[in-house]
């Protein structure tokens, strides 16, 4: 893979220019962007998956929920319907996509929208009865249609974007030039003893610019796993045998929390869809065994594994110092916009 990518070095050079020329005629108004009269936060990053997105999300959503009427708008990727859905009674997985029902089910308080064209999604928003007053645009940071009010990058510990190339050859969907449009970037899935000197040395290599603030998440597991109908502690079942099952991007992590060396872990391309040869080898493979997967995976397989069984285990995304000072930038940024200070 590592040779094909090099042979592919040409491609990327011209996707490159592509989205950079992309780029350059939104900056200039040659195509236009459209601004709307509420806070509307896009978060995203440069690179293709596995920058923790969906836990960040869910972290802006704790955040605001208490005092603003939030709603979250994705795209509602590989869902089986089309154009704008706001999720109901009715929704599912199929219907609104994995991350956005998990955000329907964990939320109830909170509207959850999906639509590929993000700027008609907002407009049915607020056209609502029940007008939200702060968006979360999901994975919006490359959707130039839309120009949100403040933008989070995200970028994955070990993998930023200063080391990364564009695709094909590298797994960058624009320039690291893209990251300027960021108002605050966040280095993801750090270790949560992540040295001060190591954040120098990661700040160094980012080179923001001085209107943009870094700041520095990990991944906090919960203590406990859960079914429809149970918790269970993790330390009761870390040395049980099991049967670990992820179809997200960059498992490794999640095993590494639950795992070990009785294990059976199945992996699965990111949003993957379960097929009924797929929940039988699961079954089959799992045996009497609890399986347990991620949230997002969870959303997929409620229903279609045996209930006492299916276990999941949550997840949050946890700074690691200047939690006050993040808080404080989102909530000055939202309570301006809203001229609710």
């Amino acid at each position: 893979m590592n040779v094909l990518r090099k042979i592919l070095f040409p491609f990327a050079v011209l996707y490159g220019w592509i989205t950079s020329i992309r780029n350059f005629l939104f900056d200039k108004g040659v195509l236009k962007s459209y601004s709307f009269d509420l806070p509307v936060i896009a978060v995203g990053n440069l690179s293709v998956g596995g920058t923790g997105k969906t836990p960040q999300i869910e972290y802006l959503i704790r955040l605001l929920s208490p005092k603003y009427k939030v709603a979250t708008l994705s795209r509602g990727y590989k869902r089986k319907s089309e154009g704008f859905v706001l999720a109901n009674a009715n929704a599912n997985a199929e219907i609104l996509g994995d991350e956005p029902f998990q955000f329907f089910q964990k939320f109830p308080n909170i509207q959850v929208a999906v639509d590929a064209n993000r700027k008609n999604g907002i407009e049915q928003l607020l056209n609502q009865a029940e007008k939200p007053e702060v968006i979360l645009l999901d994975d919006a940071y490359q959707h130039r249609k839309v120009k949100a009010g403040f933008y989070i990058l995200l970028t994955a510990y070990g993998d930023i974007y200063a080391d990364d190339f564009m695709l094909p050859t590298g797994n960058l969907r624009e320039s690291r030039s893209g990251s300027q449009r960021a108002d605050v970037v966040v280095v993801t899935k750090c270790p949560p003893n992540l040295s001060e000197t190591e954040q120098l040395s990661i700040k160094n290599k980012l080179k923001l610019a001085e209107n943009q603030e870094l700041f520095f998440s990990c991944i906090a597991y919960d203590d406990y796993i859960y079914s429809e109908k149970e918790k269970i502690e993790v330390s009761e079942i870390k040395e049980e045998k099991k049967l670990l099952l992820a179809g997200i991007a960059k498992p490794e992590s999640f095993y590494a929390y639950l795992k070990n060396e009785k294990d059976i872990c199945l992996t699965y391309p990111d949003h993957h869809h379960f097929s009924e040869n797929d929940i039988q080898d699961i079954v089959i493979q799992a045996q009497d065994n609890i399986i347990i997967t991620t949230e997002k995976d969870y959303v997929r397989l409620k229903g279609k594994l045996p209930e006492e069984q299916l276990f999941y285990l949550p997840i949050q995304s946890k700074l690691i110092s200047a939690a006050n000072q993040f808080d404080e930038k989102i909530k000055n940024y939202v309570g301006f916009s809203s001229g609710n200070c």
